[in-house]
């Protein structure tokens, strides 16, 4: 064969495919189309976390800063006041402004939102606002007197200072508000009262009270997937059947049966009554406070726990605990230094689990819970559903997630997330 039937090129850059294309290109495109049916394969997926946690989370960090009532519904106050410099009281022009916005919001009938907005901050603005309306519309000038004849609080300097501080487009009076603080009139940050106190002694409540829930969790489980991983198939079966039979009951149904059991006039009272242990008069109120949070939690959360270290303990050969008793070490010895060790990654995942999951526990603590049992997140759904400040609980939930956060780095820096175990 002749030299001039040997490719130019030597390579990959000097080969084609069978129809011409250079090789390297043919490649490239290649890579490209299994890149795209990956990424379309994928994209149910990604639309669907999108939809449901990336924007609802969006929505809850936007709404705890935004800020838009002052300005949408008093844009001439809004836009009077920049000129004045919170001493004292403002000028003929903001009162005139204000009493033109008034009767503009009553006409309109959106005057009550920006009302009960200022009202967070403030109470009795509510009040004052609508009461006023329903004269701005019969006022004439000079409008400062007409306004503090209507009413007197228009001439308390703090309420106008109220006003252009929140007439901003974000704020964080809400996430103020959820650690129990306040804007001054002054414009410094201060503590609220003390009988307004209620948010950080609910968040400590719920880290304390999920700390406790998730330590019993696991000394109940650690036995029961210790059993689950060495019994007999047979058996075996049977109490994993037995574990999981409470996903299949209804958490409603669950939380129900607690407060059958734990009451005054409940299944385990009269147990206690029968056997002696306790008098008639001397029943153990157990229900409508910590403790019958903490009994219904750890029960309804146990699986969470259970089924991590069970998938942890199946893996350790009973060779290991063999050899170590073989070596000379005693039970409590070879389990400390041997098997314990060996577990820690199911210790790791299912604390974490239960833990998290406590935190954002609602229905469990509101049945059960009483005063003292209540969870934070039962303060949220109240903002939500009955004082309706939507900021402020969109405000507590961004500070719920951002220490699940905090939480999550700590533990992947102590015991690391590469070792986590769930299955």
């Amino acid at each position: 064969m002749s030299d001039s039937s040997v490719p130019a090129a030597s390579g990959p850059e000097g080969l084609t495919t069978a129809d011409g294309v250079p090789l390297k290109q043919s490649l490239s495109r290649a890579v490209r189309r299994s890149r795209l049916k990956a990424l379309l394969l994928v994209a149910p997926l990604l639309i669907f976390i999108g939809l449901a946690f990336v924007m609802p989370i969006f929505d809850m960090l936007s709404r705890s800063v935004d800020n838009p009532e002052v300005s949408t519904y008093l844009p001439r106050t809004s836009e009077s006041l920049t000129q004045w410099d919170g001493e004292g009281l403002p000028g003929e022009a903001a009162y005139a402004a204000l009493a033109q916005d008034l009767a503009a919001g009553l006409k309109a009938r959106n005057l009550g939102r920006v009302a009960s907005r200022l009202n967070y901050e403030m109470s009795g603005m509510r009040s004052l606002f609508m009461k006023s309306a329903r004269k701005a519309g019969r006022m004439e000038a000079p409008f400062k007197a007409a306004l503090i004849k209507a009413d007197k609080d228009w001439q308390d300097p703090d309420i106008w200072r109220l006003i252009k501080r929140e007439s901003g487009l974000y704020t964080a009076s809400y996430y103020l508000a959820a650690i129990d603080r306040q804007f001054s009139p002054t414009g410094e940050i201060v503590e609220k009262p003390e009988y307004l106190q209620i948010h950080v002694v609910l968040f400590i409540r719920t880290f304390w009270m999920s700390a406790v829930i998730t330590g019993l969790a696991l000394l109940l489980a650690y036995p029961v997937a210790w059993l689950l991983a060495t019994l007999p198939a047979g058996r075996g079966n049977l109490l994993m059947i037995l574990v999981l039979l409470p996903f299949w009951t209804s958490l409603l149904v669950r939380t129900t049966t607690w407060i059958a059991i734990l009451q005054q006039q409940g299944v385990l009272n009269d147990m206690l009554v029968g056997v002696g242990l306790i008098a008639e008069e001397a029943r153990i109120q157990m229900i409508y406070n910590k403790t019958g949070t903490i009994i219904a939690m750890t029960h309804i959360l146990l699986p969470f726990m259970i089924l991590p270290l069970y998938s942890v303990m199946k893996t350790i050969p009973p060779s290991y605990m063999h050899a170590a008793r073989s070596l000379g070490a005693g039970p409590v010895t070879a389990f400390r230094r041997v098997y314990f060790p060996q577990t820690l990654p199911g210790i790791g995942a299912g604390s974490i689990l239960v833990f998290i999951l406590s935190i954002g526990y609602y229905i469990t603590p509101a049945l059960v819970g009483g005063q003292s049992g209540r969870f934070i997140t039962n303060f949220i759904a109240y903002h939500m559903q009955t004082s309706l400040n939507w900021g402020l609980a969109a405000a507590i939930g961004s500070i719920l997630l951002v220490v699940v956060i905090l939480f999550y780095l700590v533990y992947n820096r102590l015991i690391g997330v590469d070792k986590v175990k769930l299955g």
